[in-house]
């Protein structure tokens, strides 16, 4: 095929995933592939556990995480005019996070605290390097951030973002500023950072700067009415006979509304479609060009996508980074150790059950798709099996 994909591979990949919908692992799912300029998409399953209506390319899905990559591209707007800048102080924009108290030990208790070193910066928060985060062990941390209504999640809080942030700002960060990557919290802080900074809703900053100039109608926070018929249903796997059941969800069917806290972490979850979120992909893939002209400039897309972490501040989260690392807003590849796991491949996956990445030395977009929340930070089966017969499909 002209764009180097063998027909032979794409079809393995068709039936590949088919077999998980038959298999029962997930209701549905809706995968893209597009590489050189053409766009392969194979829609399977229904958008509802025994329902009838089929999975289509346009379907609407909750891409939850997926949203970071947005709120980096929407803060790198902001760096390019001269708004922010990478290393000031967040303090005059952020009063809630100036002279934060810091653990003196990842592990002592919360009363046990000593001054930040340094302020807090935007690029602290683009790298995840803020000091604070998604804590994966029961430390009295996480236990705080769930008590107060700051801790990561789809859904996200019933309060706006100015009370959020207070809450956030009243507990001590877990790191010095700069020297661990933890994460999650960083993106919803840039969202709030990008709001103060623009004066308007963070929610409306990203449509009129990114969604809407690369034609995203069907991404963001709430759906109009006429489109809520095309959302998939979400679900999990119960604990005990590990079959799917709805997830419950505070915006279960309030997503014609905006929600309280529109989030730069992507939860409550942001809504898109496959081919939505294959623009902004394409738009980094072409350096920030979009067909309209130009989003971003190649120098940010270039440093959106270069990997910032040292070892030291990997360290410990391989569940998240695998071999790779990480660099504005998404994950970046560093060796090849699988089928699609190539040097320089970057992207991202959301906890509902979707994932994106792109890869520019093969001209390569992936998406997939699908309505089942993760178990864990790894990515389940389909989502694996996608990815090895997207790169099994390459043929030249």
């Amino acid at each position: 095929m002209g764009a180097g994909l063998s027909r032979e591979g794409l079809g393995r990949m068709r039936a590949v995933l088919d077999g998980a919908v038959t298999r029962g692992e997930v209701p549905g799912l809706v995968a893209l592939v597009h590489r050189r300029g053409e766009t392969h998409v194979t829609a399977h399953g229904t958008t509802e556990t025994g329902g009838q209506a089929p999975m289509r390319r346009d379907t609407v899905f909750r891409i939850a995480s997926m949203g970071k990559p947005l709120t980096a591209a929407a803060a790198m707007i902001l760096v390019e005019e001269c708004v922010l800048r990478l290393d000031d102080p967040v303090d005059d924009l952020l009063p809630e996070l100036a002279a934060p108290r810091v653990l003196r030990r990842p592990d002592a208790p919360l009363g046990d605290t000593v001054p930040a070193e340094r302020p807090i910066t935007p690029r602290d928060l683009l790298t995840f390097r803020m000091g604070l985060g998604a804590v994966m062990t029961d430390h009295p941390l996480r236990q705080a951030m769930e008590e107060a209504g700051v801790g990561p999640g789809p859904d996200g809080p019933p309060f706006g973002p100015d009370e959020w942030i207070k809450r956030l700002g009243a507990l001590p960060l877990m790191h010095q500023p700069g020297t661990a990557w933890m994460y999650h919290t960083s993106a919803d802080v840039l969202g709030v950072l990008v709001a103060r900074a623009t004066g308007r809703p963070f929610d409306a900053f990203l449509r009129e700067r990114v969604l809407d100039p690369l034609g995203m109608r069907d991404t963001g926070f709430h759906l109009p009415a006429d489109r809520l018929g095309r959302m998939a249903g979400s679900y999990v796997a119960d604990r005990a006979t590990g079959a799917l059941v709805p997830r419950p969800g505070p915006r279960e069917g309030a997503w014609d509304r905006p929600p309280a806290f529109p989030s730069g972490g992507g939860g409550p979850s942001l809504v898109s479609t496959a081919d939505d979120y294959l623009a902004f992909c394409r738009m980094l893939l072409a350096g920030g060009r979009y067909d309209g002209g130009r989003l971003l400039s190649r120098a940010s897309v270039e440093l959106m996508t270069t990997d910032h972490l040292t070892p030291a501040q990997k360290a410990g989260n391989e569940v998240f980074l695998g071999s790779g690392g990480w660099g504005f807003g998404l994950a970046v590849q560093g060796r090849r150790d699988g089928l699609a796991t190539r040097p320089g491949r970057y992207g991202w996956g959301g906890g509902l059950g979707t994932d994106a990445y792109t890869d520019p030395s093969e001209d390569l977009v992936g998406i997939v798709l699908t309505q089942r929340a993760l178990d864990s930070p790894l990515a389940p089966r389909v989502i694996q099996d996608f990815w090895t017969t997207a790169y099994a499909a390459l043929d030249d």
